[in-house]
């Protein structure tokens, strides 16, 4: 017993002076091949076939690029291609302010997503740049990272995602991959909600994740680009914590009401563009429970009942049609919210109802505000 508490002093004597463990800086990903600590990984659905190395097709007389083969539709490989690279030690990224590359095409072409950051696990600094379009001439490709200082343990290097064009295959070949500190990176901007400065009515036990993450970077050759990030580039806050909170992946709580409450975002002390108003009206008054036998009940949005397949529950016909929707859920009681209300469809054609043996037609409707006209159901 003696032997075994000396165990234990010294276990956590070494614990309290570890140091944290440091990765390498390397910047290169593939070059003529792949690095030493490079892996790569096919999506699940994916042509696990689909990525190659070429020897015979490089940029700039390097002796080898990747060779991407995208299947064709319904192919029985795969629905498409796409797989990650990954460091399998980690790296130190945060000297770098964007990942590079050069791409091209066997045709004019648009692959669906490429980016940085997918590690097969947590994945939590991904970048990605979205409908990237490639033709048959190489073109280099610049990916800014929103903040660097995060990827100081990075295993994520590089993901994409392909999908036929017009039902049909085709390949596309990607070279000199690797990350850069470029000086020519100006005027970042961050956004939250695209930019936007939204009001949203809200009720308690609601929660939203914040959409619109995006990051944009004037390039060296004067063009915008404009990048996907996560939320943990990000940093987020409530004005009034009473209201609402939001923690480190962006998902907002109402806890409070009535009242308000600003969500607001920053990216390394720099304040992000758009902001997100939450108007809690205090607590949901929800509908009563339905009480009738499942038998007797063809259900369109219910969470009693089994609902038939729906196509919509917001057709919005442009032009005459203003009505937009905000669907909420509350302590696990989905609402239907909709706003800018003039007229709205819910249809169900694949299959349609038949209602021959129905004697009713129930719905409850919440109208916080005095009506102006005719409430009709057709």
């Amino acid at each position: 017993m003696g032997f075994l508490i000396i165990l234990v002093i010294g276990c956590t004597r070494d614990i309290e002076n570890l140091q944290a463990p440091s990765y390498p800086s390397l910047a290169d990903v593939f070059i003529d091949d792949f690095t030493g600590d490079l892996a790569y990984a096919a999506f699940g659905g994916s042509d696990v076939k689909a990525f190659q190395v070429d020897n015979q097709l490089s940029y700039g007389g390097t002796k080898q690029s990747m060779r991407f083969e995208v299947p064709d539709a319904n192919s029985p490989q795969g629905s498409y291609a796409g797989g990650v690279f990954f460091s399998k030690t980690g790296r130190n990224l945060s000297g770098y302010n964007a990942l590079t590359f050069y791409i091209k095409g066997s045709q004019a072409a648009t692959i669906g997503v490429v980016g940085l950051g997918n590690d097969l696990g947590e994945s939590k600094y991904q970048v990605n740049l979205s409908n990237l379009t490639v033709n048959s001439n190489w073109k280099k490709v610049i990916i800014p990272i929103p903040d660097a200082s995060k990827l100081n343990a990075e295993k994520g290097l590089f993901y994409y995602s392909a999908g036929p064009e017009n039902g049909k295959g085709y390949t596309f070949w990607i070279d000199e991959v690797r990350f850069e500190k470029l000086g020519d990176l100006a005027y970042p901007q961050f956004m939250i909600l695209n930019g936007q400065d939204l009001v949203e009515t809200a009720f308690i036990g609601i929660t939203k994740i914040l959409g619109g993450l995006t990051t944009s970077f004037n390039l060296p050759n004067g063009i915008n680009q404009t990048v996907n990030a996560a939320p943990a580039y990000f940093e987020f806050k409530s004005s009034n914590p009473t209201i609402a909170t939001v923690n480190a992946s962006g998902k907002i709580s109402v806890i409070g009401g009535p009242g308000t409450s600003d969500i607001t975002a920053s990216v390394g002390g720099v304040a992000a563009k758009g902001s997100l108003k939450i108007d809690s009206k205090g607590t949901f008054q929800s509908a009563p429970i339905p009480n009738l036998a499942s038998v007797n009940v063809s259900s369109i949005f219910s969470d009693t009942y089994t609902n038939i397949p729906v196509d919509y529950y917001n057709g919005y016909w442009q032009p005459y049609q203003t009505t937009l929707s905000a669907d909420f859920e509350v302590n696990g009681d989905r609402i239907l919210n909709y706003t800018d209300f003039n007229f709205v469809g819910i249809q169900f054609s694949s299959p349609t109802l038949n209602a021959s043996a129905m004697t009713h037609f129930h719905a409850d409707i919440f109208i916080p505000s005095t009506i102006t006209g005719i409430l009709s159901l057709e």
